[in-house]
């Protein structure tokens, strides 16, 4: 039984107290004590890949801050890693892949894990935190998106300009389309197995949606997107499971995204929430969506932006739901005391907001 379900109801448009919060990367490099447990773990890949260490940190914010979620501690790139593309991590240059996909036999050979096989140690983790969490907050499942995935399969690790992804889209389409309708699969099986193995939310990370034109976002994006919608399950245990799509850079399409029929999308701070809310109506709940920058301004100043992103929205009512978050995943230089001045702040001024009605 949960404790507080408060996040579970915003994401369906149920009345709420108070506006939920969580935080994306929530469990990172800015707080000290992951810092020990990843150091511990000797790197990135051991610690996402050994479940007892995987549930610390996702446990470590929710000892520190009243947060309303917890959301698994792992990597958007385990999939293409289970296909076989060889994730490592290089020194101060992120994420890259030892056999990227350039040819058509790299396509062709590409083929869906088995989520209980190949990412057993997710679905492991998933029910160790679970079991630890005793009914404290929902616990949210992820995964990144199709396009995104594919994104760095193309390319071999991350990209300021997409240009071989790009190229591969507009030269042989036929061969992008045959990756993202693996992922979308791949996807699709990855999230029903958080499911079954304890999430009560899942989230898709489109963090490169925001680089395709329009017209190739619907296309290359959002369609798979979609495909993932259609399979995912809804319910688990006789427990509705929402389910939150974000793409960074996304705000020209919120009725398009609002219409894949998923629960809520998650917006950058690029968007005005007010005019959001007005665009998706009763169709989907947001989350969002503060600068993760001001988190470095005075707790004053926080407070300031935090009461200036719950006004913009306005107060929930029947129809609607809002949950707080970030734009988009906090910096490793935030100060963790400056969290709890914005974690009081969204709890404090949003009951507020009610009482007021």
């Amino acid at each position: 039984m949960l404790k507080n379900d408060t996040f579970l109801r915003a994401l369906l448009r149920q009345p709420t107290e108070y506006t939920p919060v969580w935080l994306m990367r929530q469990a990172g490099r800015y707080l000290p004590e992951y810092n020990a447990t990843r150091k511990q773990a000797g790197s990135f890949l051991n610690l996402c890949k050994n479940p007892e260490l995987a549930c610390e940190v996702t446990l470590q914010p929710l000892d520190r801050y009243a947060l309303d979620a917890a959301i698994l501690f792992s990597d958007i790139l385990t999939i293409p890693d289970a296909m076989g593309l060889g994730l490592y991590f290089a020194e101060g240059e992120g994420p890259k892949f030892e056999r990227p996909l350039r040819t058509e036999a790299d396509v062709a050979q590409l083929a869906v894990p088995d989520p209980n096989v190949e990412l057993r140690y997710v679905m492991d983790a998933v029910r160790t935190i679970r079991g630890a969490l005793d009914g404290r907050v929902p616990l949210i499942g992820f995964s990144g998106s199709p396009w995104t995935l594919a994104c760095y399969m193309v390319e071999g690790g991350g990209s300021d300009d997409f240009r071989t992804v790009k190229t591969m889209l507009y030269d042989r389409p036929d061969l992008l389309h045959r990756i993202l309708a693996i992922n979308a699969q791949a996807v699709a099986n990855y999230l029903n197995a958080q499911i079954e193995a304890g999430a009560q939310a899942v989230m898709i990370f489109d963090s490169w949606g925001g680089a395709l034109a329009d017209g190739a976002y619907q296309k290359f994006s959002l369609a798979y997107m979609q495909q993932v919608m259609q399979q995912l399950k809804r319910e688990h245990d006789g427990q509705r499971i929402p389910n939150i799509v974000f793409t960074k850079g996304g705000g020209l399409w919120l009725e398009q995204i609002a219409d894949i029929g998923c629960d809520a999308i998650g917006v950058d701070w690029t968007v005005n929430l007010g005019q959001a809310r007005a665009r998706v109506g009763a169709r989907c709940a947001l989350q969002g969506n503060l600068d993760p920058m001001s988190l470095f301004a005075s707790p004053a100043a926080i407070e300031k932006e935090v009461k200036r992103t719950l006004d913009s929205f306005g107060t929930p009512a029947a129809g609607s739901g809002h949950v707080f978050n970030l734009g988009h995943g906090i910096s490793q230089f935030t100060p963790p005391e400056h969290v709890s001045a914005l974690v009081e702040a969204v709890h404090t001024h949003s009951r507020m907001q009610r009482a007021q009605t």
